[in-house]
């Protein structure tokens, strides 16, 4: 046999379909002939189906961000999609039970009703774990952004041990877990916060002072529970997942930018840029508390500003006992305690001094206090503000803006869960085939 029959047999790549045509002269040329001379092409193929998650994507996340149901009309003008294709993502989406109709509103302008679209509650969630000095809990939230079962406990763990403490965690996550899937939840996945350095490129918690861990590989040891082992968490720190909660609080027409201030026994911080969170090259930016504030005496330590306006060390300017909750502190205050109120406001200076070290280098526009400031938040917000307003080199043109967290209480349990949905927004193909339609 010759070449050429070889290459016949064996559909050798480099014969085009007018080549085909060419060496069977005698082939019908009907439409279905033609049809079949084409070569499928696995590289397009690829592609069309990463437009289609793309696109789906897109769709699922207009749904998801808006704080008003959105038309299909309205997500093509968002997306820049055609109505048809965006009606044809919208009904897998319905299919696959993650988005419903609600019911067609009349407008003002000719035509068809619009049909407002939300996400199904209590459909999919993510859950977001916390560990954290004077607690640990979990909370699972919907794709709706509301919350579908929530534990937590209150623990004293200043240099504790961690595998009593994620043994704990654990025991408390498997029934919530379980109940979930009692309850037809389908979990994304689970997240982790804690109170220090935990790198995002290898995982493990590098250090935790105030936990009193360092060099913790979380991630093994969780999985290493029945309860979690088919969740294993994302680990990450406490503020950035805080201020991921609050980036979805202040969600809007335009991206949302601050700098987050979360106060608790140390004083974590997060950049937010356009809605997302500036992390570094390791994870590791925003460790406020460790910003030197106070030179100290004469061959001393420099002080830093969890040293003088965390929770113990303002707890203990009031007169209270170290570790006591920082909402017997508020109370104090509330109660018109002068001593509670100086202390408040003494750590409130200190604060607006780090911050307006932190606004001079990256340029902030907004500050939003939560944790601890935002129990107390009516006491120390004109200090900061005044601090900033004396302290930051372009003030006098636009001085950074103090406001109190959106995002309420554990925001980092929020934003731990919210972390873990956005996978599902990303991709939403894997929940298509297992999922009951609505």
């Amino acid at each position: 046999m010759d070449d050429d029959g070889r290459a016949a047999l064996h559909g050798d790549a480099a014969t085009t379909p007018r080549e085909a045509s060419t060496t069977f002269p005698d082939a019908p040329r009907t439409r279905e002939g033609r049809a079949a001379e084409r070569v499928p092409d696995p590289s397009r193929a690829a592609r069309q189906a990463q437009m289609r998650t793309h696109n789906l994507s897109m769709t699922l996340a207009q749904v998801v961000d808006s704080t008003a149901p959105p038309s299909r009309a309205q997500i093509a003008a968002a997306t820049g999609l055609a109505r048809g294709t965006v009606t044809g993502l919208v009904d897998l989406l319905i299919e696959a039970g993650l988005v419903r109709e609600l019911d067609p509103v009349v407008v003002a302008r000719a035509g068809r009703p619009a049909v407002p679209l939300e996400v199904v509650r209590g459909r999919v969630a993510g859950v977001g774990m916390e560990v954290n000095v004077d607690y640990l809990g979990l909370r699972a939230v919907d794709l709706a952004g509301g919350v579908v079962a929530e534990a937590v406990e209150a623990a004293d763990l200043r240099g504790s041990d961690p595998d009593v403490v994620l043994d704990r965690l654990a025991a408390l996550a498997a029934p919530v877990l379980a109940g979930l899937a009692t309850d037809g939840v389908r979990v994304a996945g689970t997240a982790l916060a804690l109170p220090g350095l935990v790198d995002r490129v290898t995982g493990p918690l590098r250090y935790a002072p105030n936990l009193g861990w360092r060099d913790v590989d979380v991630v093994a040891r969780l999985a290493a529970h029945p309860g979690l082992a088919a969740l294993p968490p994302r680990v990450a720190n406490e503020a950035n997942l805080a201020a991921r909660a609050e980036a979805h609080a202040r969600r809007g027409e335009v991206p949302p930018s601050f700098l987050y201030v979360s106060g608790e026994v140390g004083v974590g911080g997060a950049l937010v840029l356009d809605g997302e969170i500036f992390l570094g090259r390791h994870g590791w930016s925003g460790e406020i508390g460790h910003v030197v504030v106070d030179g100290g005496p004469a061959g001393t330590r420099p002080v830093s500003l969890e040293q003088h306006a965390g929770q113990d060390a303002i707890a203990q300017a009031a007169g209270l006992v170290t570790g006591a909750p920082f909402a017997e502190v508020a109370e104090a205050v509330a109660a018109g305690d002068a001593r509670a109120r100086d202390a408040v406001h003494a750590a409130a200076r200190w604060l607006g001094l780090a911050l307006a070290t932190v606004a001079n280098v990256v340029d902030v526009s907004e500050v939003v206090l939560g944790g601890t400031f935002g129990l107390v938040y009516d006491e120390v917000r004109d200090v900061v503000a005044d601090t900033l307003a004396d302290r930051v080199i372009f003030a006098p043109w636009s001085a950074p803006v103090v406001s109190r967290s959106a995002a309420g209480d554990y925001p980092a349990m929020t934003g731990g869960a919210l972390a873990v949905l956005r996978t599902v927004v990303a991709d939403p193909t894997p929940w298509f085939a297992s999922t009951t339609p609505v």
